[in-house]
């Protein structure tokens, strides 16, 4: 199985959403990649991902998910790259905004929509947060 994931939203619920959808596909054996464009790639800044904003009157969330030993976010992402999910930065989006590769976790790939585009031709979930 090939799972195709567009990240284009930056809220934690967007970060769950994401990471747990990618490292369950890959944990059973699917082959994953997430490319992550605009707000999406706070995912995966190496300082915006420790802080995702939840929506508006949802804070009370942030205590069940540490109830609940839900695993955070900048975990999750370790995991999903030790699952072997690729992990594919918006080349545009990072010129647009003035990033580099080096603000991003370590072990992401940077290119272009056509590069993913590519990757997802043949996936047979493709998913969209």
């Amino acid at each position: 199985m090939k799972v195709a994931i567009i990240a284009a939203n930056g809220s934690l619920f967007d970060a769950y959403k994401v990471f747990n959808i990618a490292t369950a596909a890959a944990a059973s054996e699917a082959e994953v990649g997430i490319f992550f464009t605009f707000e999406g790639l706070n995912l995966i800044h190496k300082e915006a991902h420790k802080n995702l904003p939840l929506p508006e009157g949802k804070e009370h969330f942030q205590q069940g998910f540490q109830k609940a030993n839900v695993p955070s976010i900048e975990e999750l992402v370790k995991m999903a790259q030790e699952l072997g999910v690729k992990l594919v930065a918006c080349q545009m989006t990072m010129d647009v905004m003035g990033l580099d590769k080096d603000q991003f976790v370590d072990g992401i790939e940077v290119a272009g929509a056509a590069t993913f585009l590519n990757f997802a031709k043949d996936a047979d979930i493709t998913l969209t947060f």
